[in-house]
């Protein structure tokens, strides 16, 4: 067992299977003590069962660790605020939060329904806003007790899908290019109180990506889930605090910092629109085109 994380305290959304799995179990190896929480709904968000979640608690004990099991729903607020609650009940404190927690229904944005555009919108943003308020707000507490700035660490989980599109995910893709607003946007505003915030862009092989498409023996090795906890469990520990507000995207055989939305060129505006025409064109041969969904320039 590693000591990266030996005593901190660690929530992982979503840790009953996949990502988030993995997630808790390496953070247990190095040390962590580990609030693992899933609902344990369908790939959909259908349904509820906590086996998921208390299978990975045993993994941990049996490995020598410490471990509670948790079917919060954290898209809910009250469900939120007691998975956040019950981490310090059981283990004194909170050092860590990891929002994995997510639900598939993919379909074209003229085919969707209300119904799958809400759920998605919900787990993903709200699923990550609701935990993330309350454990800041007790964190905020703690720094001014303290006198001084905690060492927090707050992970999201965000898409290729949603720094760089995916057909087929506009709901998927806009949470994701959300929480990836929302990191940097809440790194801005916890800096204060030395709380780090920063996001995982994975590509992995999960229960949510099965049947995409096919893969070859080596394409399902390069994209185990396992390639991205390291990073994941490098910022749940101290020695990541001067990294924040960074999106990274991990697995299947890389590990990169995505940059950003950038200012492009531009031109002097003018006041009618009829001879505007021109001026665009001449300012989008000098842009790059959108990332295809490698995040690579896309070329014609």
């Amino acid at each position: 067992m590693g000591s990266l994380c030996a005593g901190r305290v660690a929530i992982v959304t979503g840790a009953g299977r996949g990502l988030g799995r993995e997630y808790a179990l390496m953070l247990a190896e190095q040390g962590a003590k580990v609030v693992v929480n899933d609902l344990g709904g369908t790939a959909a968000g259908e349904g509820a069962d906590i086996t998921p979640a208390q299978e990975v608690v045993k993994l941990i004990r049996d490995a020598g660790g410490e471990a509670i099991a948790n079917g919060n729903d954290v898209s809910d607020w009250g469900g939120a605020k007691a998975l956040i609650d019950e981490a310090v009940a059981s283990f004194g404190r909170l050092d860590v939060l990891v929002n994995n927690a997510g639900i598939l229904r993919d379909r074209m944005m003229v085919n969707m329904t209300e119904a799958e555009w809400d759920s998605v919108i919900k787990v993903h943003l709200k699923g990550t806003f609701a935990p993330s308020h309350h454990a800041a707000q007790y964190w905020r507490q703690e720094a001014k007790s303290l006198g001084a700035p905690v060492k927090a660490r707050l992970l999201n989980t965000s898409s290729a899908s949603g720094l760089f599109g995916n057909v087929g995910q506009t709901n998927y893709g806009a949470a994701k290019a959300g929480i990836a607003a929302f990191t940097v946007i809440s790194a801005m505003e916890l800096k204060q109180y030395g709380i780090t915030v920063n996001a995982i862009a994975p590509r992995a092989q999960t229960r949510m990506t099965e049947g995409l498409r096919q893969l070859t023996a080596d394409e399902i090795a390069r994209r185990n889930p396992r390639w991205v906890a390291p990073i994941v469990v490098w910022l749940a520990s101290e020695e990541s605090g001067d990294v924040t507000g960074r999106v990274f995207e991990a697995g299947n055989g890389i590990l990169k910092v995505a940059e950003g939305w950038h200012a492009g060129p531009g031109i002097e505006p003018v006041d009618d629109p009829s001879v505007l025409g021109p001026r665009v064109a001449e300012m989008m041969k000098k842009a790059r085109p959108n990332a295809d969904i490698l995040g690579d320039d896309i070329v014609a």
